[in-house]
């Protein structure tokens, strides 16, 4: 404990990692700011009205998950970084079928160029057509028959100006994750989404504490979700490690290779993607009511899909698992890690370069994949689990699924990023004990 504290100190010790940290809270507090900005047209207090007891299990309470709120208040950053995150999916999923972008991720930093230019464009893209959908959504909501958007404002002046403030909003958000990334601590798209689901923990906890009342059940609760949080790091960090040989080669004076150096295999290698995906088909039926009220068999058929049921819970389990193996077959191929390998001159002891290679790694990948694909889908329906206990829905968020797992995630990275910093000027980081070794330069 006294070395995390003497990490922390030694962080603002280093003036360039002072003003990074700087930076990067300024900008967080701009996006903070931007969720509680009304489009314009639009009536704040009958939108808080028609929001308050909307239902959260759906796709509307999914995005606005990933916006901190800002969807629910219709504010100009309502659509959050999102439309960037669908885009790079997108072209990922595209790199993985398309020979175009196949050849462009191999093209080194000239390819990556373009084809974060052409996420760029996706993002335009995907960000018009939903603040399309948004716009529409705005002019059906009403309060006792009182339309959030007044009569005299609803037409094509009011859906083009939410189009274009709600594109110009995440272009405007995308352009802050990339000054985090490179003026700040990194992680710029990341740290967003952390403080946007960061930022409903307080008030969660106070609705929480309104319904128990139990210093006991709290107390309990706690325990349970630092038990929970402690296997979500201990998994997201678990890797297999392939040992690799490298052949020696002498070039003039001096010999190179001859080491052993190691493929790092990461237990959970999809993240949180599978749990999204798997998350979004699931909410499909719950959304699908919200437009048809009054049709009885939707109502029907989406009470075999409520949050808490059994049925949610295991259909959920499973695509979560066919997701996981659907996400790593895109993420890590294999076969070019073998060819990369076999051109470097390295080896796997024991086993022949190539296809043996090949086979032999994805052996191991579909092996290690399975226990973290149940892993995801027992942390994703642990929400619905505690929720039976007098949990509130939006403290349940907490206890697993896309929120505990990104947090999670997006902390160990910023962590890893402080602590390369630290140890550039050698100091000690967050994952090493001991005392100071140097001082600052």
């Amino acid at each position: 404990m006294v070395n995390l504290v003497d990490s922390f100190r030694n962080v603002f010790k280093i003036q360039e990692l002072r003003t990074r940290l700087l930076f990067t809270a300024l900008i967080l507090v701009v996006v903070r700011i931007g969720a509680h900005v009304t489009l314009p047209g639009v009536d704040a207090i009958l939108l808080a009205q028609a929001v308050k007891n909307q239902e959260q299990n759906t796709l509307f309470g999914l995005y606005d998950l990933f916006v901190g709120g800002a969807f629910q208040n219709a504010a100009v950053f309502a659509l959050g970084i999102m439309p960037y995150i669908s885009a790079s999916i997108i072209l990922q999923l595209l790199g993985a079928v398309v020979p175009y972008f196949q050849k462009l991720s191999k093209e080194g930093e000239e390819g990556r160029r373009k084809l974060t230019q052409l996420t760029r464009y996706g993002t335009v893209l995907v960000a018009s057509l939903q603040a399309w959908g948004v716009s529409v959504r705005l002019l059906n909501l009403n309060v006792a028959g009182i339309p959030i958007v007044p009569e005299a404002v609803q037409g094509v002046a009011f859906t083009l100006s939410t189009v274009i403030f709600l594109t110009a909003g995440t272009i405007f958000m995308m352009w802050l994750g990339e000054q985090i990334t490179e003026r700040g601590i990194g992680n710029g798209i990341s740290l967003i989404i952390f403080i946007g689901i960061i930022a409903r923990f307080p008030h969660s906890i106070i609705d929480q504490f309104v319904v128990s009342q139990n210093i006991i059940i709290g107390t309990v609760l706690v325990a349970f979700m630092v038990a929970v949080v402690a296997g979500v790091v201990l998994v997201t960090q678990g890797t297999r490690r392939i040992p690799v040989q490298y052949a020696k080669r002498v070039v003039g004076r001096k010999v190179y290779g001859g080491v052993t150096q190691y493929i790092p295999m990461r237990v959970n290698t999809a993240g949180v993607m599978p749990i999204i995906f798997a998350q979004s088909i699931m909410f499909i039926p719950q959304t699908a009511v919200t437009f048809f009220p009054t049709s009885e068999w939707m109502q029907e058929a989406a009470s075999y899909f409520q949050y808490t049921s059994v049925t949610y819970s295991v259909v959920y389990a499973l695509m979560i698992i066919f997701f996981t193996y659907f996400y790593t077959a895109i993420a890590f191929n294999p076969k070019d890690v073998a060819e990369n390998m076999q051109k470097q001159g390295g080896f796997i002891p024991g086993i022949r370069p190539g296809k043996h290679t090949s086979d032999y790694i994805d052996n191991i990948l579909t092996k290690i994949t399975l226990p973290g694909s149940v892993f995801l889908a027992i942390v994703a329906i642990l929400p619905a689990f505690v929720s039976r206990f007098n949990v509130t829905p939006s403290f349940a968020q907490f206890f697993g699924g896309t929120s505990l797992l990104i947090m999670v995630g997006v902390a160990l990275d910023t962590l890893q990023q402080l602590e390369s910093h630290l140890l550039m000027r050698h100091y000690d980081g967050f994952m090493k004990s001991g005392k100071l070794k140097g001082r600052m330069r």
